[in-house]
């Protein structure tokens, strides 16, 4: 299992849209439910792309 840091994760939470964030408190069980799988969704996406490496175009050049 990957291990993800605790900042990171917050960080990712804070980045996460504004409607899910709030709504995982709402009264109505249907919203806290979609908030909460789009803020799963949202965190996941963040933390997955921090551990991928840099795209092709980022590498340096290896001046060969």
């Amino acid at each position: 299992m990957t291990r993800f840091d605790i900042q990171d994760m917050a960080s990712a939470i804070l980045a996460a849209p504004g409607w899910a964030r709030v709504g995982i408190t709402a009264p109505a069980r249907h919203i806290r439910d979609d908030a909460a799988q789009e803020l799963a969704r949202s965190v996941a996406e963040a933390l997955m792309d921090g551990q991928q490496g840099p795209e092709k175009d980022e590498q340096p050049e290896l001046g060969l």
